[in-house]
């Protein structure tokens, strides 16, 4: 399993038989689609309709099943609903993706008090996509963090934080003072994070940042 950022909470996931790509909404933020034709288009949050044609798009709760990827959609208060928002319900969506003997799980925009039935869902992760850039529009340090406390994942990955290329709706915080502020050291910086089932054996929550493509 590959993984390949592309700014905003946009991350590509590539396996021998498919290509999954969460939340590209990249044109509206002054980036290139990175959604290709054939792809898998996953979305957690609002959006418009993928720029080209797609083999599957999947932005509701539910379970589902392509090129021996499993994914699991879970119901979540987004950072942007109302208080009232019901357990269960919510506009946000947090993927789980399953593949090779990996869980990886995509949180978006999500409020940072999750229900024990949300983290029961969630389960056990080894790689925890996250963003950090808040005031007030998504996650910021302070709320990543706690959830990062309760999944324990064994892999962490930023996202959405400010970037100069990016026109965000809301200015974001920059990744420097995020990862101070989260007190993570980054493990590495790469261009394509190559993930493989025996380099997931740690009992201690790493950080890895990879580049904007």
């Amino acid at each position: 399993m590959d993984v390949q950022f592309y700014g905003a909470n946009c991350v590509k996931i590539s396996t021998k038989k498919a290509t999954l790509v969460l939340d590209d909404n990249l044109a509206s933020i002054g980036l290139k689609p990175a959604t290709k034709p054939g792809d898998v288009a996953l979305f957690s949050g609002a959006h418009t309709a993928p720029a080209t044609e797609v083999k599957l798009m999947i932005d509701q709760p539910g379970e589902y099943e392509v090129s021996d990827i499993s994914i699991r959609g879970i119901a979540a208060r987004s950072h942007m609903d109302e208080s009232d928002v019901k357990p269960g319900g919510g506009s946000a969506t947090i993927f789980k993706i399953t593949y090779d003997d990996i869980d990886l799980v995509s949180l978006g925009h999500v409020y940072p008090e999750l229900s024990d039935a949300q983290l029961e869902a969630i389960g056990t992760v080894d790689v925890l996509l996250v963003p950090v850039g808040g005031n007030g529009y998504t996650l910021d340090p302070v709320g990543a963090l706690k959830l990062i406390k309760k999944i324990e994942p064994k892999l962490v990955i930023p996202t959405h934080y400010a970037d100069k290329a990016i026109n965000y709706e809301v200015p974001q915080q920059d990744l420097e003072n995020a990862l101070k502020e989260l007190s993570m050291e980054p493990k590495e910086t790469v261009d394509k994070l190559k993930l493989k089932s025996a380099d997931l054996m740690t009992d201690v929550t790493q950080l890895i940042v990879v580049n904007r493509q």
